[in-house]
């Protein structure tokens, strides 16, 4: 599920994110599409490194692709 693409109620079915972050990533969006896993961790607060790689576990990507561990 591509955090660009999906709702509220889609994002609440990632184990991980609840109705707080879902709320976090949906207002976020309002200013643009994220661009990579590094802008969402670092536009939505609630979402870190450790988070993002057990939200991709779980089927979460950013434009397709899977978290690999932030840019350095």
């Amino acid at each position: 599920m591509d955090v660009n693409k999906a709702d509220a109620a889609a994002l609440d079915t990632v184990k991980g994110i609840g109705p707080g972050i879902a709320a976090k990533i949906l207002d976020e969006r309002k200013n643009g599409a994220f661009k990579n896993w590094d802008d969402l961790v670092n536009r939505v607060k609630g979402i870190g490194e450790g988070s993002a790689a057990k939200l991709s576990e779980a089927g979460l990507t950013v434009n397709g692709s899977t978290f690999k561990g932030m840019a350095a």
